[in-house]
Order: C-alpha cells, then structure tokens, then sequence
C-alpha cells in the first residue's frame, strides 16, 4: 500500500456517518440525495475534475446508506479503492461500521433493509400495535361520548322532537353516572368535570320541562341548586318559577323569582329587570294590581321596556286611573324604537321610492330580527291606545284625538295614521258610518301612505250601506295605489259579484289569492262565485281547501255539504253535515236539513229523530210542524199530531188548513163530536171555505145532524159565487181553489225560490202536505135523514174523506 493510502479511510467512515446521521431510515425504495461533507472541509481533498458524463448523483440503497459507485472520483491519482472490472476489489479500508456493508451480512439478500432487531418484519407481519388506553384517556372518551349526546339532544329538540330529545337526554344522564363510578374506580377523583354533570342535569331539566314533565323538571332543577359546587346555580330557580307560572302556581313563581332575585348581583341588570318583570306578570295573573305596578314602574325607571309599559298600562286601566293611564302611555311612546337602517326600512322611511324586488328579499335575518321587534312596540302602542281612548277622556273620539297628538311628538309618529284608521273603525262599531266615513275621507288629502288602507274601509263601507258605485270606486283607488292589496281586490270582485259579473268577480278573487294565499274572504267568495256559475268542482275545491285553513268554520262546511247535495251525492252531503252538527250542534236548520235528507234516502225514523231535535232547539219552524204532524198521522198517532197542528195554528192563526187538519185527525181518532165542533169553529171563522163545508156535510150525514140541511145549502151558495168569482177573473183560474190558495202551497213555493237551505225542505212539505183533494159528488140540498149508523157496523173505507186523509198523509 502507498504511504497516501493510509489517510483515506478517516474521511470515508467520516462522510458515511454523517449521511447516516442526518437522515432518518427511508422507506425501501426511497431515493434522496445524500449530504456530504461541507465544502470548506477539504482537509483530505484532491483537485478534483469530474467529467462531464460522469455519474455524481447519490442514491439511497435499500440499506438506508448513501450507494456506492462502482467509479470513484476521477481523480490526478486513482485511488486504491477504485472498483475496476474485476469480481472483487480491495476494500478503500479496513476500518468499516459495525453491522453497516455494501455488500450485506451473512445470510440477507440482496436489497434487503438493515434491520438488526426484526422490526420492519414485526411491523409488517402484526401492523401497529395499539397501546392500551390510559385511565385519563378512558375518561376523556367517555367524556366525548356524553357531550356527543348532549349535542344530539339540543338539536333533535330544536327541530321539534321533544320525545327523542328527552332520550339522548336521559341517555346522557346514564352516561355521565357511569363515567363518575369509572372515575372513582381509577381513583380519579380530583379530576371530577363539574361543567359536564352541570350540563348533563341542565338540559335533561329543560326536555323535562319541554315535554311538560313539571315535577321531574323541578326535581331536577332542584338538585341543581342545592348543590353549592354548581356557580351561579341559583338562576335556574327563574326557570323553576316559569315551570310555576305555566302550573298557574303564580304564589309560588313569584317566590321562587324573588329568591333568583336575591342571588344576582346589581351589575346583572338586564337579568334582573326581566326577572321583575316575571314577577309583574304573575302579580297581574293573581290579581294583586298595585304589586304589579311596583315591579313594573320599577322596570320604567331602570330600562324602558314595550311589553312592561303595556302591562303598566293595563294595571292603571284595571284600577281606573286615568291620569297614571296617560302618563303610562307617553312614557311607552316615548321608548326610542329599534334602530333599522332607514333605505331599508320599507313602508316607514320619509321616502316614496318604489321598492325593489332584491331589497325585500335579500334582507339579512339581523335586519329581520330588528324588524319584527320595531314591529311588536309598534303593537303594543296602538293595542294601548285602543284600550285607553274611550277611558281617557269623556268620548272615545276625543280620546283618540289626544293620542294622536301625543303619538305625533314622540318617535313612532309613523303610526299615528293607524291610530286615526283605528278611530274610524271605533265609529263603525258605534254604528256612526257618517264619522267613519269622514275620518277615512281625510286620508285622501293628508296622508298619501294611508290612502289604500283607507279607500279598502271605505270600499267596504260603502259596500255595506249598498251604494255599490261609491264601493266600486274607493276599490278602484285602493287598487290603484296598491295592487298587490288583496282586501281591496276582493272588496272589488265583491262589487262585480253583486252586479251579476261573475267572470270579472272571479278574476278580482283569484288575483287577490294569487298576492295572500291565505286570504280566506277571497278564497270564500271564489267558492261562491264558482257555485253561482254552476262550477262545482272548482267551488268544491275552494271550500276544501279553505277547510284545511278554518278546520271549525261552519260556513265552510255547509257550503260542502251543499255542494255535494246539487250534485246528488246524498251520502256524502250527509256525512259533511254530520261534521256541520259536531260544529254547531244546536243549529235547527241544519237539523232540518239532514232529516229532509233521511227522507229522500227512505229512513224516516232517523229523519224523525233530527226534526224533533230542531222543533226542540226552534219549536216555531212550520217546515219542521208540519212534517212532524203528518208523520204522527201515518204512525196514526193523532193526538201527537194534533199537538202540532195546534202549534202550527197559533202561530198562523189565518191559515185554515191547519184547522182543518186538527179537525180531521180527530175524526180519525173517533172523536166525532170533537171533530164537528171543530169544524164548527172553523165555519164560523171562514165562512167561505168550501172544503170546510163539504166535511160539515159529511159528518152531519153520517151521523144524522139536523144541521145537514142548513150546511149543505151554504155549501151550493158558496160553490156558485165562488165559480162565477173564477169565471169573471180568467179562465185560466179555473181548477182546485183549495190546494191553490192554500198559504201553504204559497209558502212552500216561496222558501223554495228564496232560500238554498229550505229547498229540500219545500219538497217534502209539498209532498206531504199539499196534495189535490178527490172530486166531491153533487150533494142534494134536501137529503134525507138517515138512521145513525152505530159502531156495531164497520163503515167502508172509502166513505172515509178519502180527499182529506189523501192531503194529511206523505206520499
């Protein structure tokens, strides 16, 4: 060997460790490049000279060291160590690292990775091991798995279900129980979450109360507060005072609110004002108006506040005062309202700018939120000024006057126009149409942004009062100056409707639907207008859907069950008037009309059943007497019907046939004697009625009076004139004069054409009722007295006034 070679092996060992230790073990198959010695270190250095296809690069064998060339540096001197062409080589030194050679241990293969411990084959074999949890990371899971639920329950009730919420609550409970024994079990005791058992009892507390489990609820609550780890427990007693109030318990809210009370500091003001204000609330439900007042005034004084200077309002007026009622009302006035940016605040900036379709939707929800407070202080000043005006002063009008002058000096002068519409409406529940009308009248000149919300009134106004052109044109301005006013289009469809100009009343209502769906007059009136032009389904469908709207709307449902009775759908007609009855079970009408309808579907027995419960609840219906009459009279119950006919008679008492027909169901009965004298009655009352004179013949012939005579010549005189009275008017009045003057016939024609509801009803009067009586023989005016004829000897039926029992009896 040279005398240079010795000192090659220093900076080889040197150059390999460093690689060695500036990298940590690659993956197999990793390449990088290696570090080597920095530049300035060229203590053993040559003046090298690489060429230019030389290979200078540096890989990462599968061993995890810097690879080896099988060229060295191009160096003035070849190095010793220079790997030729030669199977082996002599080694650059024979100095090398324990364990580390180009060429592997005994026993690798090539590529293999150094891995004198086995772990790459541990690893590889088995994966990761995975180290067995520690007793603060048992309860740290657990501690996730609780608050996990705990989010759960919060979310689940904020989207409406209540009984799921109150199971992850109750869920949470039992695992955070569970973590508490684990925690002593590990000996863990000093590491104990207070924050987490505080929130596990809270909200479990809050679903009990959500689903109105009180006393689990207070229970709950109440192992909050007596535990004295808990900070700032003694506030959840406001909570247990609300779940009192709801009880109606209010004695004991009011003491639970003041010992929550007495735990806030002073610098909690807010907290402390809503709490009085609680305790306010309750007073007034117990009554206890002077102790209301105290919290409340106390509220005014601290922190003005809408909901509190309305209550405040309410104590003054339940005690009569009515200076305190107007100072309480300047000082609810005179609360500064929610701030909202003016280009945004729509139908209240000082501006008339048309408003933009993006300003109204696009309005973020913070805006909304101060909105719809500014609105709800709007509320309670004009609700308080409805309620003191008529108190304040004298008359309400003068009242209202002083409101508006106040309201106009204070910061909500926008709404003093409500206040002079809420004053008109006053004069129209005074029934003063003529104030009424001059106050909406002043907004024509005064206040341009009233102008539609006044032309609606007094569309409506006029409408009432039936001048139908002074209707039709404050609805042409209220439309004009706001088309997307929905009351205003209906006051104008209605105007169209009372004309007879259907398409363009219906047009008025659809348009009126189509800006407020919800607009039940027009949704009503599109029904009617439909059911007019003989639209049925459509109505139907209108009236349906504005069921789903007004579930107990009887209106509503007649106008179904009408429906469903033009098109001939009996049963269904009388399973909707069944839900009509449920509504507005002590209606007659309507329980006429169902029996009329047992009628035509040949039950009368349940047909009886809903007239007698209507002649209970309205005992003066003549549709209703007289169906019940006849129907006795076919059960040959006669002195039942008698009873009704009586009825009928009083109330009409100029109405021969109910006479007649308690005469006859006398006869019917047997009592003979009672029947002629009632017939008797009758002559003498109408001395003209031939009917009745033909069945005083009768009766006197069958049982041998010596008045038959006397009756008989009458009947011819009355017979004659009465056909010389027909003959001198037209011969088109020829034919029965008894079923065709009868008050009856009149009546049951008359609620026929009038009335939607007593059609069915006319029908069957006139099918029970009014029938043409039988031809009557030529009676001899001296007939011959026959013997009476005794009960020994059963007389034909068809002696029997066939013509009359023909008129008593249904068809």
């Amino acid at each position: 060997m040279s005398e240079d070679e010795p000192d090659f092996p220093a900076p080889s060992f040197k150059i390999m460790f460093t690689a060695r230790q500036s990298r940590q073990q690659p993956h197999v198959g990793s390449a990088s490049t290696a570090t080597l010695a920095p530049d300035d270190d060229d203590l053993y250095s040559f003046d090298k000279k690489t060429s230019g296809n030389a290979y200078t690069g540096s890989t990462w064998t599968s061993a995890g060291r810097a690879g080896v060339t099988s060229f060295g540096p191009r160096t003035a001197k070849p190095g010793t160590g220079m790997r030729g062409d030669t199977e082996t080589s002599r080694p650059m030194t024979s100095v090398r690292a324990a364990g580390y050679s180009s060429r592997g241990r005994p026993g690798m293969t090539a590529g293999q990775a150094f891995d004198p411990f086995h772990q790459g084959r541990d690893s590889s074999a088995s994966g990761y091991h995975k180290l067995e949890e520690t007793p603060e990371e048992q309860i740290r899971n657990l501690e996730r798995k609780v608050n996990q639920l705990i989010e759960d329950s919060t979310m689940i009730a904020a989207s409406g279900n209540l009984r799921s919420a109150l199971a992850k609550a109750k869920e949470a409970g039992k695992k955070e129980r569970q973590l508490s024994r684990q925690r002593e079990q590990l000996e863990l005791g000093d590491q104990i979450n207070l924050d987490l058992t505080y929130c596990v009892l809270f909200n479990l507390a809050n679903q009990y109360q959500s689903n109105q489990m009180y006393q689990e609820a207070l229970n709950t609550y109440g192992v909050i507060v007596k535990n004295k780890l808990f900070n700032q427990s003694g506030r959840l007693r406001v909570n247990m005072g609300n779940i009192y109030f709801e009880q109606a318990k209010y004695s004991q809210a009011v003491k639970m609110y003041r010992m929550a009370l007495d735990q806030i500091s002073n610098t909690n003001k807010d907290i402390r004002l809503k709490i009085m204000r609680n305790i306010g609330n309750a007073f007034i439900r117990m009554g206890q108006f002077q102790d209301a007042i105290t919290s409340f005034e106390a509220i005014m004084e601290g922190s003005p506040d809408y909901h509190a200077g309305f209550n405040l309002i309410l104590c003054y007026f339940a005690l009569g005062d009515r200076d305190r009622m107007k100072r309480s009302l300047q000082r609810l006035m005179s609360i500064r309202p929610v701030a909202v940016e003016q280009n945004e605040d729509f139908g209240i900036g000082p501006t008339d700018e048309p408003i933009e379709d993006h300003e109204v939707f696009d309005e973020d929800e913070l805006r909304a939120i101060a909105r719809q407070r500014q609105q709800a202080g709007e509320r309670c000043i004009i609700l308080a000024a409805k309620l003191v005006a008529p108190s304040i002063e004298n008359t309400f009008s003068v009242g209202y006057d002083w409101i508006v002058e106040t309201i106009k000096a204070s910061p909500h002068a926008a709404i003093a126009s409500e206040i002079e519409i809420a004053k008109a409406i006053q004069f129209l529940k005074a029934k003063d149409f003529t104030k009424a009308v001059e106050t909406l009248k002043m907004f024509e000149k005064t206040d341009q942004k009233m102008v539609g919300t006044a032309a609606t009134n007094l569309s409506f106004l006029y409408f009432l009062d039936g001048d139908h052109k002074q209707a039709e044109k404050y609805g042409e301005i209220a439309i004009q100056t706001d088309r997307y006013n929905a009351k205003a289009q209906t006051n104008r469809g209605n105007c169209y409707f009372v004309k007879g100009n259907f398409e363009k009343a219906k047009e008025h209502y659809q348009q009126a639907i189509s800006v407020d769906a919800v607009c039940t007059e027009a949704i009503y009136n599109l029904g009617l207008v439909n059911k007019e032009m003989g639209l049925h389904l459509e109505a139907l469908q209108s009236f349906e859907k504005l069921y789903a709207i007004l579930r107990n709307s009887a209106e509503v449902i007649f106008q179904i069950a009408d429906i469903y009775d033009k098109q001939g759908n009996l049963q269904q007609a009388m399973e909707w008037f069944n839900i009509l009855i449920s509504v507005v079970p002590t209606d007659p009408g309507v329980l006429a009309r169902l029996g009329d309808m047992f009628v035509r579907d040949g039950d009368k027995s349940q047909a009886f059943q809903y007239y007698s419960e209507s002649y209970r609840y309205y005992p003066s219906n003549m549709d209703v007497l007289a169906w019940l009459g006849a129907y006795y009279v076919e059960c040959e119950v006669y002195e039942q019907a008698v009873q009704f006919f009586e009825r009928a008679a009083t109330i009409q008492p100029a109405q021969v046939r109910w006479q007649l027909m308690i005469a006859s169901c006398y006869r019917r009965g047997g009592n003979y004697q009672q029947s002629f004298e009632t017939y008797k009655r009758v002559h003498e009352k109408f001395p003209d009625n031939v009917e009745c004179l033909r069945f005083l013949v009768r009766i006197c012939t069958d049982l041998g009076m010596k008045e038959v005579h006397e009756y008989a010549e009458k009947l011819a005189r009355t017979e004659r004139a009465k056909e010389r009275a027909e003959v001198e008017v037209s011969p088109v009045a020829k034919g029965d004069a008894g079923a065709r003057d009868s008050p009856l016939l009149r009546n049951s024609r008359g609620s026929r054409a009038g009335s939607g509801d007593g059609e069915g009803l006319a029908r069957t009067r006139k099918s029970v009722l009014i029938r043409e009586p039988q031809p009557v023989e030529k009676i001899d005016p001296n007939p011959q007295v026959k013997r009476p004829q005794t009960s020994s000897k059963h007389r034909p039926e068809a002696d029997d006034f066939q013509e009359d029992v023909n008129t008593l009896l249904p068809e």
